[in-house]
């Protein structure tokens, strides 16, 4: 692993020809532009960013290995899908909490493919408990809460996004102070950008910053969940 450099013309290049030859024999025969046009400066972006994590937070984590760290398999689950393609055709990175156990814990997240660059922070579809516990916590630490979500910097980087129900949730009014929160099922703050915005070998610094602007919201969700943070 080196210096990151950005996800420059290559690595999109070479996304774009992977959508275009959705399949084994293709990808077998590319495999090394894989690891050299995806892999290598996946692995230096997460190396890149985690340098800064401790600023945010000593409980999130950087793995840069290519199976089973911070870096999400190429490789499709198909066993429940109509699309049987086998390969993701984008750049999928999630710097989760020490504790997770798998994509629905708390987390930094980063996707890039050719149509769309975005982060997340925050937690999406997370369980039952963890989210009963969200709401709990909304719902008992209002002023909290709302200091978190409004947070100029959070919301200067930052738009709340993610699936809600129609109706407040079993056991809370309608006329909760809080009540299109407590709807939620995700709990995630986007940040939208063109997928060329990568290609900078500033971008792992730009992104650091950016989810910098998310540690309050992040920190909410964890003390709810009783993770440190």
């Amino acid at each position: 692993m080196g210096d990151f450099t950005g996800f420059g013309p290559t690595t999109l290049g070479f996304l774009r020809e992977l959508e275009a030859n959705n399949n084994r024999d293709w990808f077998q025969a590319n495999k090394a532009r894989y690891d050299a046009c995806v892999l290598e400066p996946s692995l230096d972006f997460i190396v890149a960013v985690g340098d800064h994590l401790p600023a945010i937070s000593k409980h999130l984590v950087a793995i840069p290995k290519r199976m089973g760290g911070s870096l999400m398999r190429v490789y499709r689950d198909t066993r429940f899908s109509k699309d049987k393609t086998p390969y993701k055709t984008n750049i999928g990175i999630q710097f989760r909490h020490e504790q997770a156990k798998d994509v629905h814990a708390p987390g930094l997240y980063f996707h890039l493919d050719n149509n769309e660059c975005f982060l997340g922070v925050g937690m999406w579809h997370p369980d039952r408990d963890a989210l009963a516990a969200i709401r709990g916590a909304i719902a008992e630490n209002g002023g909290r809460w709302k200091r978190v979500r409004d947070d100029k910097a959070f919301r200067a980087v930052y738009d709340l996004s993610g699936a809600s129900l129609k109706r407040p949730p079993q056991g809370f009014p309608g006329d909760h102070r809080y009540v299109e929160d407590l709807k939620r099922k995700d709990f995630i703050g986007i940040k939208r950008m063109l997928p060329e915005s990568a290609a900078s070998p500033a971008f792992a610094e730009d992104v650091a910053a950016m989810f910098a602007a998310g540690r309050g919201f992040m920190r909410f969700l964890c003390r709810s969940l009783e993770l440190p943070f």
